[in-house]
C-alpha cells in the first residue's frame, strides 16, 4: 500500500491565490469599517437572527406594494389572488433589497401583507413556483443581495419553501443542489422544480451558468442531470417554460465575457433550445439538448423579458432591453413594450395586437341598454368637421418609440373616432412581474432607463385575454413622485417619457426620442 498524502504541498500559483486573497479580503473589510458598513455575511446572519424572533403571525391590508424590480409574481393555486415576494430598489444613491411577502386579492382589489417567523432574508433575481401540493406551496430558490452601498453582492443557494395553508416558512437543506446564484430560472414541472442557468458576481470576478439542476418534490432530494447534445451557452435573464409534451423550452438571455483586463463584451442572446429526456436512458437522469427553428415573426433581440403561460400550448412575453456593446458613443439601450406570443407546439412568433374597437361597441352596447346612445351619436355627429393640420411622424427601427413633430390635429369628428380606437400600452420596462388568473393577464412593476437614471414602477395592470381589447389600469404610477439622487440637474429637468397613467376613455400616448 501506499503512503497516504496527508500533507498535500500547494504550488507556488496557489499560494500566491490565496495571499493576494487575504489582502483583498483585509482591504475590503478596512474600507467598510471605514464607511461605517457590516460585511454583508454578518449583515444577513443579523437579518436572519431577527427574523427567527417574530414569535407570531400577523396580517394587514396595506396600500399598494412600494416600487420594485426583479421580484416574483405567482399566482395562488386555489384562491383568486396573486402573490409577490422580494424585490430591489434603487434610488442613484443606494439600493434596498426586500423579503416582504404580499397578497392581492382580485375580487376586493386590496394588497394585504403577511410576516411570518423564520421568513428568508432579503433577495432579488430569486425565483418562485407554484405547486399545487396540500393546500398549495410556494417554492423560493437563489437570489442575491446588495448592501445599501452595492459595494458587496451575496448571492443566495438556499431552497425555501412557504406553507400556503398553514402560513409557515420553511427552509429545506438538501444536499448536491445549484451553486450561489440570481437570473437563474426555475419551473415546476411534473412534481420536480428545474433550474437552468443564472451568474454569480462577487465584483471581483464573474461566472455564468448552463447547468441543470432538478428538485424532486417527493423525496426531497436535488440532482445535477446529465445533459448531450448541442447545449446552449451559459447565461442569465432567459425564458424557460415547460412544453405539453413535458419538454424544457429556453430562449434568449444575456452573458459577458472578459476581453482582456478591465474589458467585457456582453451578449444577448436569441437562440431557442429544447431538453427533453435522453430516448435511450431508462434511469431517468440523462437528459438531451435540441436546438430549435424558430418560426413566426423575427422577434428583435432583448433580454430580461418576463414570459407567462397564458395556455399549456400558448406563452405571453413583455418587456426586455437590447444594449449594444459596440457602440461606445450611445450606451443607452432599447427597452421594449411590445406583447409577443409563443406557440409552445410550433415555436413561432407572434405579435398580440388588441383590439380596441371591440371595447368601443361593447360600450356603445352599455350606454343602448341604459337608452343613452342616441343622444352620444347626435353629439358625434354635429362635430364641425375641420381641415386637420399637417404633421410628420417619425418611428425608429423598432416601432416601439414614436415621437410626434409638429402641431396637434384639430379636432375632427373623424379624428374622435381614430382616438377613440387608439390602445394604451404600459411603459417599456425589464423584469416587470406577469401573472395570469381566470383568463386575465397581470402586470405589475419593472424598471426603465434613461441615461443614467431608472425609473422603477409600481403601476399595475391587467388585460383580458380572451377579449383581448385593452389594458387596464389597476394603478396608477405618478413618475414625478420617484425621486433620483443620484441625477444631474440637467437630468432633473427632463420631461417624464414614462409616464404611466392612463385613462380608459383618452388613453396616454407615450413619446420617446431614443436617438
Amino acid at each position: 500500500m501506499g503512503k497516504k498524502n496527508k500533507n498535500k504541498k500547494m504550488s507556488g500559483m496557489e499560494k500566491t491565490a490565496l495571499k493576494t486573497e487575504k489582502k483583498l479580503n483585509s482591504k475590503r473589510k478596512k474600507e467598510l469599517s471605514d464607511a461605517g458598513e457590516d460585511d454583508i455575511e454578518k449583515i444577513i446572519a443579523n437579518i436572519e437572527k431577527e427574523e427567527a424572533k417574530r414569535n407570531r403571525v400577523t396580517e394587514c391590508i396595506i396600500a399598494p406594494p412600494s416600487r420594485r424590480v426583479n421580484f416574483t409574481l405567482s399566482v395562488h393555486p386555489f384562491k383568486d389572488e396573486l402573490i409577490m415576494f422580494g424585490g430591489e430598489f434603487h434610488n442613484g444613491q443606494k439600493t434596498i433589497v426586500y423579503n416582504d411577502l404580499f397578497f392581492y386579492n382580485l375580487n376586493k382589489k386590496e394588497w394585504s401583507v403577511i410576516k411570518v417567523p423564520g421568513a428568508p432574508p432579503p433577495r432579488c433575481g430569486h425565483q418562485a413556483s407554484i405547486v399545487p401540493s396540500g393546500k398549495g406551496d410556494l417554492w423560493i430558490f437563489g437570489g442575491e443581495y446588495t448592501s445599501q452601498s452595492e459595494s458587496q453582492f451575496y448571492h443566495y443557494r438556499d431552497l425555501w419553501v412557504y406553507r400556503l395553508g398553514e402560513k409557515k416558512w420553511e427552509k429545506i437543506t438538501a444536499p448536491g443542489g445549484p451553486t450561489a446564484r440570481s437570473g437563474h430560472r426555475m419551473t415546476y414541472m411534473k412534481k420536480q422544480l428545474f433550474i437552468f442557468g443564472g451568474f454569480h458576481d462577487n465584483l471581483r470576478d464573474y461566472k455564468y451558468f448552463n447547468d441543470v439542476y432538478i428538485f424532486d418534490l417527493s423525496s426531497y432530494t436535488w440532482s445535477k442531470i446529465e445533459v448531450s447534445g448541442n447545449s446552449p451557452n451559459p447565461r442569465s435573464g432567459c425564458i424557460v417554460l415547460p412544453t405539453p409534451d413535458n419538454k424544457l423550452l429556453v430562449y434568449g438571455g444575456y452573458s459577458k465575457q472578459r476581453i482582456k483586463k478591465d474589458v467585457d463584451k456582453g451578449q444577448v442572446h436569441t437562440d431557442m433550445f429544447l431538453l427533453a429526456p435522453d430516448k435511450n436512458d431508462s434511469t431517468g437522469t440523462k437528459w438531451k439538448w435540441t436546438l430549435v427553428n424558430q418560426g413566426g415573426i423575427k422577434l428583435s433581440p432583448r433580454c430580461s423579458s418576463t414570459a407567462i403561460l397564458v395556455q399549456q400550448n400558448l406563452a405571453y412575453l413583455f418587456g426586455g432591453v437590447y444594449d449594444d456593446d459596440d457602440n461606445e458613443e450611445d450606451l443607452s439601450g432599447k427597452f421594449y413594450n411590445d406583447l409577443i406570443a409563443l406557440n409552445l407546439e410550433k415555436y413561432q412568433w407572434y405579435t398580440v395586437t388588441l383590439n380596441p374597437k371591440l371595447e368601443q361597441e361593447e360600450r356603445k352596447k352599455r350606454r343602448k341598454e341604459k337608452g343613452t346612445v342616441d343622444e352620444e351619436e347626435e353629439e358625434e355627429s354635429m362635430v364641425v368637421e375641420e381641415p386637420v393640420e399637417e404633421k410628420i411622424i417619425t418611428t425608429d427601427d423598432d416601432g416601439i418609440f414614436t415621437m410626434t413633430v409638429g402641431p396637434a390635429p384639430k379636432t375632427s369628428s373623424s379624428v374622435m373616432e381614430e382616438t377613440k380606437l387608439e390602445s394604451f400600452t404600459p411603459c417599456p420596462r425589464i423584469n416587470p412581474g406577469l401573472a395570469v388568473k381566470n383568463n386575465n393577464l397581470y402586470l405589475y412593476g419593472g424598471m426603465f432607463e434613461d441615461g443614467n437614471k431608472q425609473y422603477t414602477f409600481n403601476d399595475f395592470y391587467y388585460l383580458d385575454c380572451k377579449k383581448l381589447d385593452k389594458w387596464t389600469t389597476i394603478i396608477k404610477d405618478d413618475l414625478s413622485s420617484q425621486e433620483w439622487l443620484g441625477s444631474s440637474s440637467s437630468e432633473d429637468e427632463s420631461t417624464d417619457e414614462c409616464d404611466t397613467s392612463s385613462d380608459e376613455e383618452s388613453p396616454v400616448e407615450m413619446d420617446i426620442d431614443k436617438e
